[in-house]
């Protein structure tokens, strides 16, 4: 009789993540519907977010009350949410990568611990203060030295060259967004070298080759799920990062990036930018707008979920 009631709490345990996120999907769904309804599939292919006139009378447009000039298009904050995103990826990889290695190969287990530690710190600190460092530090430091260094000796490549911008920018966020999750993914490559057979490492050696080749073609390929797996947290934790972004990106409205100094804005610094001159809406539609930017947000992480598990799947086909 105690083991039908065990699998049961287990089997409601484990059902209990998957069931809040269909739940907080069918939430968005039904909250944003009127949104959905007036803004149609060009809500997110045009650059056009305007509350309109909020002083105004409310005015019906396709059956739904919305505010004289309003109009919702998104396509900016999609930009800069995944150039963000995936240039913070792009930095933040082989540092992570090689601060894995060095901490776990590289040096003495004497040292390794204090410095293990300190690095998972990093990822105990408050976003605010990321972007309090940034704002204060960066946007300055690129701006006045960085950026005019960049776009002066790479003006032969594109999206690198032409204004290097004030220092708030695209550039400027993905910075900030690897340092974030660069203690996350080292963190979990580290326990996950550590955790590979010496045999395999002795026998890498022996063959005559040196400890990077060892890593390189031996470590690495054994890590490939474990790097897919950490890679899509830390695009997830990129992709959803609020305050940081907001402090440093420029706050870009209807503008997509002509460079990698321009500056852009996000979908949830978005929201949390736009929420309080939304409310004074009284038709609610700048609201529920608003809440059709967060359902693109977490479809678009579901996605990426999704495609992270069919890369295994098909690693496992092979």
């Amino acid at each position: 009789m105690k083991f039908p009631v065990f699998r049961i709490s287990l089997i409601a345990t484990a059902s209990m993540l998957p069931i809040s996120l269909i739940l907080l999907i069918i939430f968005l769904v039904i909250y944003s519907w009127p949104a959905i309804e007036y803004n149609q599939f060009h809500f997110l292919w045009t650059n056009d977010w305007n509350l309109g006139n909020l002083y105004g009378n409310p005015v019906e447009v396709d059956g739904h009350q919305v505010m004289p000039g309003a109009k919702y298009g998104i396509w900016f904050l999609v930009v800069g949410t995944l150039a963000s995103s995936v240039l913070a990826m792009l930095m933040a990889m082989p540092i992570a990568i090689g601060a894995a290695y060095f901490l776990s190969e590289g040096i003495r287990k004497s040292w390794s611990g204090p410095l293990s530690l300190f690095v998972d710190l990093l990822a105990a600190v408050p976003s605010v203060v990321y972007g309090l460092w940034g704002y204060a530090l960066l946007v300055p430091l690129f701006g006045k030295t960085i950026f005019p260094f960049l776009a002066n000796t790479f003006s032969f490549i594109p999206f690198i060259n032409g204004s290097p911008g004030s220092g708030y920018g695209l550039l400027t966020s993905a910075f900030v967004l690897a340092v974030m999750i660069i203690p996350l993914i080292s963190a979990t490559l580290r326990e996950s070298i550590q955790m590979i057979e010496p045999a395999l490492k002795e026998a890498g050696l022996s063959l005559g080759l040196n400890r990077l080749e060892v890593f390189w073609h031996i470590i690495l390929p054994k890590l490939k799920k474990v790097l897919i797996g950490v890679g899509i947290l830390a695009l997830g934790r990129a992709l959803g990062e609020t305050m940081a972004v907001l402090m440093v990106s420029g706050n870009a409205l209807n503008y997509l990036p002509g460079n990698i100094y321009a500056p852009i804005s996000t979908m949830a610094a978005f929201i949390a930018s736009q929420l309080d001159s939304a409310l004074q809406d009284p038709t609610n539609m700048a609201v529920e707008a608003l809440s059709e930017i967060a359902l693109v947000l977490l479809l678009i992480t579901v996605l990426v979920n999704i495609s992270a598990r069919f890369i295994l799947w098909m690693e496992k086909v092979r």
